[in-house]
């Protein structure tokens, strides 16, 4: 982790710095809430707490046409001048938790069926992208912390069982940068069946080995970021990211609420109190152009682009694009296209009510970044503080997995999750197909389901070709095969992981596996029950779930397992989001 000034020292130090050339009339500056100060001496650097400020001349000469988008407008209005075609009318403050009640919620998220039993005899083949977004974990806690069960499209399996760290065994140098977990235990929800746990542990980089960082903050200023758990909650998690900033770091800022504008050029990390400035003078209103936003936000990037570094563009939103380019399928173009510059894009969303989940997906996937859910300030800290080597710093790209099954030992399978992520079996070994990013030590979990052969199937086998494919396999002892390719971050050519999955990972009963095997299964089995998947026995309920995540909890010094174990109790009693 590197290490960090945090707001308060840094406040004090500014603000003597400004008092010491004349006491008499220097800004005074404090801090009115933790991770966001209110900077009275902001009006010296040139920036107004509480406006949004625009200048795009010195952008000129690097914007011309953006692929696929409009280049950005003349110079907008200041924001609190232009209507807030979105924002909700104005009650004295902002509203706490969105719109009010009876508001047509809007919100969207990519449909994908749950993944079927798939015979090894016929498809022995498992083939996907990993996935390291937590997005859908605090945006289904929302759900139940308001007492209501979330649609199934929100729940993500995968991102809900990658949002706890495994304590996987930790590898040894960035050249070899994985290292691979795998336990197999039985189903405590299928008679009969088992669960394959693979789990791969990235390596983590030494703070005085960590690249200097290229980022520019892209934030959604419209109308609807209006209320506290989106634009205020927004600048405080940006300013606990500032807190990790080292001087040869650069960030920028631009801002979009009907066109956009650069509100904070190219700046060293070591001017914080100038960045902080910036972000204070973030304010809400208008409409969205987010299309716009990203083609200034990346042309920002690319004029400080430096190879050696980390370029990125963080994006802060409620996704909810409503003027210019806001076409799902021609902003996953422009983003995809930009990544091939080197240039990443992480896009962290807010809010309810209108939340895009499909658009902020869309992008994160396309421009080889991560999608995280901000739901408060708790939820900031772990992202952009504890989890900030992960989310900013990759140690590989394109990674993918493919598990082939044996199929003298394992008559069917089932991916537990990853639906978005699915590739084709040709997919693996061609360098050209995009895939998921790893971050310097984050961890990255998956589950089969499986039947071993000579247990009750759940479809009947073929009559011609699974008899012959069978007659035809190894009988030897193995499970399954696993391999993981994966590129160096710059890399155009990928590396090889590989091991057999055999009956040294296996465990006789599920109270004897790992603790990091029942609560990953404790974990997929809470969203397999809030999807409504068709896989669980109806006898393996929520207390039963309640019981295995207790047994697993372990050290939990940051309190997310019991956190975890109390929403288990609450989504039992939560009502259907259509009531």
């Amino acid at each position: 982790m590197l290490s960090s000034v945090r707001s308060r020292s840094f406040i004090l130090l500014a603000s003597a710095a400004l008092m010491a050339g004349s006491p008499a009339s220097a800004p005074t500056v404090r801090a009115e809430a933790p991770g966001e100060p209110v900077l009275e001496g902001c009006e010296a650097l040139g920036f107004h707490p509480g406006r949004e400020e625009y200048d795009l001349a010195p952008l000129r000469s690097v914007l011309g046409a953006a692929p696929g988008l409009a280049a950005p407008p003349p110079p907008p209005m200041v924001a609190s001048q232009a209507p807030a075609l979105n924002a909700p009318k104005a009650t004295g403050h902002a509203y706490p938790y969105g719109p009010p009640a009876g508001t047509i919620e809007t919100e969207r998220y990519p449909h994908a069926t749950s993944n079927p039993i798939k015979r090894v005899a016929d498809d022995p083949v498992s083939t996907f992208s990993i996935d390291v977004d937590t997005a859908s974990y605090p945006n289904v806690r929302r759900f139940l912390n308001d007492g209501r069960k979330p649609p199934r499209d929100a729940v993500r399996v995968e991102e809900l069982v990658n949002y706890f760290d495994y304590g996987y065994a930790r590898p040894q140098t960035a050249q070899d940068p994985f290292s691979a977990f795998v336990a197999v235990a039985p189903s405590p929800w299928a008679p009969g069946k088992e669960i394959i746990h693979i789990g791969l542990q990235g390596y983590a980089q030494a703070a005085a080995d960590q690249p200097p960082l290229n980022l520019v903050f892209l934030m959604d200023t419209s109308g609807s970021m209006m209320s506290q758990d989106r634009l205020p909650l927004a600048r405080k998690a940006l300013n606990i990211l500032v807190d990790h900033l080292r001087p040869q770091d650069r960030v920028a800022l631009v801002a979009y609420a009907g066109s956009a504008g650069a509100v904070l050029g190219p700046t060293s990390g070591r001017e914080k109190l100038k960045i902080r400035c910036a972000i204070a003078s973030l304010e809400s209103g208008g409409s969205t152009a987010g299309g716009q936003g990203l083609a200034l936000a990346y042309a920002l990037a690319q004029e400080s682009f430096r190879k050696e570094a980390v370029n990125r563009v963080i994006l802060m939103t409620d996704g909810d694009f409503n003027v210019g380019v806001a076409d799902p399928e021609k902003l996953k173009d422009f983003v995809s296209e930009k990544r091939h510059t080197g240039i990443y894009l992480s896009v962290y969303g807010y809010g309810r009510g209108n939340y895009n989940d499909l658009m902020m997906q869309a992008l994160a996937q396309n421009g080889n970044g991560t999608a995280a859910y901000v739901d408060s300030l708790a939820e900031a800290r772990k992202l952009l503080d504890h989890d900030f080597s992960s989310a900013v710093f990759p140690i590989a790209d394109d990674v993918k997995i493919q598990v082939e099954f044996n199929p003298a030992a394992v008559s069917e399978y089932r991916l537990i999750g990853y639906e978005t992520r699915l590739l084709n079996r040709e997919d693996f070994n061609n360098d050209r197909v995009d895939a998921g990013e790893v971050g310097a030590g984050a961890s990255v979990t998956a589950l089969y389901e499986i039947t071993p052969a000579g247990a009750p199937a759940s479809s009947d086998p073929l009559r011609y070709q699974s008899a012959r494919a069978v007659a035809g396999a190894s009988r030897a002892s193995e499970l399954a095969y696993l391999k993981v390719r994966y590129k160096l971050p710059g890399g155009s050519s990928s590396r090889l992981m590989e091991r057999a999955i055999g009956p040294a990972d296996r465990f006789a009963g599920l109270g004897e596996a790992p603790e990091a095997t029942r609560w990953a299964v404790a974990v997929a089995a809470y969203g397999q029950r809030l999807r409504g998947d068709p896989w669980l026995d109806e006898a393996f309920g929520w207390p039963q779930i309640s019981a295995l995540a207790q047994g697993a909890r372990g050290q939990d010094p940051y309190g997310l397992r019991a956190q975890f174990v109390q929403l288990v109790r609450e989504a039992g009693g939560a009502k259907s989001v259509n009531e």
